[in-house]
């Protein structure tokens, strides 16, 4: 009996955990946070584009950009801050001239890698104490991204960036972004342009014909709402709808011979983009292929009936997400944005909330899935007091047995929950209990 009376009082303890009040049902994962960097004038100068990765003598670095009317013409926008305690605490090391990037180990060697019109990358040979001077890759074009994953294979690291590949579009362009695989030979000096080899174009508005204009296509929604190319539309008063796209895009491959889409010669990336439809619940999906002679190529992929897969699943598609695959309990972890009232009608919304209803920005969860398309919640990781709290464009990596969470946030000085005051570390403990 006294047993029985034990395992009671430890399932109610944790029962106790999970639903206790204050906070709804479900608790945060990690709402308790670390400030990492934070805007020295939250009505002018905003945080953006928080980027991690874990180097193999443990130490966390994290870069981050300012942007806003406030910035001084000239300051540098990037940060880049390393923590050696597991994030308890961060020093600057750095900064840098360009925006939208993250940092990636290759080797002994960490880069960072970002846009300042042209793709940019700086270099560090001594775990992110010291950094070589900006490198471009390329000349006279308009790139794009955020601090999204990075792959590792064939003794190569792939990344994705975006470049925008015409001029039409008279509004938020993403229609017009082609994302990018760009694959870097472990070894080589990845700050020079020849180290890299870059696949083919295709960008969403060359996906399929017609696609944002036809009207004979007319299937799932798409466009939730008016997105009249080339200029977009204003469901609601001051708040818009640029033309469909995709945008903010990881890349992933699939190992499991059980998939669907297994390529036993290891040579098919495929690339999960954010899906700016209007809608919820879905992302863009494309792949690409290595060919024999060492060039890559973009297409759409097929399903078995052989249709095109052009949206798929994905639980906070609708805005930047992040996806990492843990060899340890091989799945991918998705890192994204939680959506709750998509379904409001535009011009009812609540001041405090940013653009369009798929727009929630403050309620930042976890899920894994084993193939990317069938989730499993895990769990909420941090949620704003209100809607213009910001909790989302999180980056995150393993250090052992915890998640590492890098998020965009904002507390009640912010602006808006997009144009947030603090770049704010999370720490998940033991999430890989939480698989299920």
């Amino acid at each position: 009996m006294r047993y029985v009376t034990v395992a009671l009082t430890v399932c109610w303890f944790l029962a106790e955990q999970v639903f206790a009040e204050p906070g709804g049902p479900v608790l945060p994962l990690a709402n308790d946070f670390v400030t990492v960097c934070e805007s020295p004038d939250p009505a002018s100068i905003y945080c953006y584009t928080p980027g991690l990765v874990r180097l193999d003598s443990g130490r966390l670095v994290a870069t981050m950009d300012f942007g806003g009317k406030g910035m001084k013409k000239g300051e540098p926008r990037g940060r880049i801050f390393v923590s050696d305690d597991h994030g308890k605490t961060w020093s600057k090391r750095g900064t840098f001239s360009f925006q939208h990037a993250r940092p990636f180990a290759v080797g002994k060697a960490l880069y960072v890698l970002g846009q300042s019109g042209d793709l940019m990358v700086i270099r560090s040979d001594d775990d992110g104490e010291t950094w070589s001077a900006p490198a471009k890759l390329t000349e006279k074009q308009s790139w794009h991204q955020s601090a999204c994953n990075v792959w590792y294979a064939n003794g190569c690291v792939y990344l994705v960036m975006e470049r925008r590949v015409s001029q039409k579009i008279k509004s938020w362009p993403v229609g017009e972004l082609a994302p990018v695989l760009m694959r870097g030979q472990t070894g080589a000096d990845l700050t020079r342009r020849e180290n890299w080899t870059f696949a083919s174009e295709l960008s969403f508005h060359d996906t399929i014909p017609g696609i944002e204009s036809d009207p004979a296509i007319d299937f799932f929604g798409v466009p939730f709402y008016p997105s009249a190319y080339p200029h977009g539309a204003l469901p609601a008063p001051n708040r818009n709808s640029a033309p469909i796209g995709w945008l903010e895009t990881n890349v992933v491959q699939f190992t499991d011979p059980d998939h669907c889409w297994f390529d036993p010669k290891g040579k098919t990336f495929h690339l999960w983009a954010r899906a700016h439809t209007g809608g919820t619940g879905y992302a863009a999906v494309a792949k690409v292929i290595e060919n024999e002679d060492g060039t890559m190529t973009t297409m759409l992929e097929k399903v078995p009936s052989g249709k095109t897969a052009l949206f798929l699943p994905c639980p906070g598609g609708q805005m930047r997400f992040h996806v990492l695959y843990d060899g340890q309990t091989k799945l991918f972890w998705l890192l994204s944005s939680q959506a709750t009232d998509s379904m409001t009608r535009a011009d009812r919304l609540p001041g405090n909330r940013y653009n369009l209803p798929n727009n929630e920005r403050h309620r930042l969860q976890l899920h894994f899935s084993r193939n990317m398309v069938d989730w499993c919640f895990a769990g909420l990781v941090s949620t704003g007091a209100t809607p213009g709290e910001g909790r989302h464009y999180a980056s995150m990596a393993i250090d052992g047995d915890a998640l590492c969470v890098l998020s965009r946030s904002g507390d009640g000085r912010a602006k808006s929950a997009h144009d947030g005051n603090l770049i704010t570390f999370h720490t998940v403990k033991n999430f890989r209990q939480l698989a299920y």
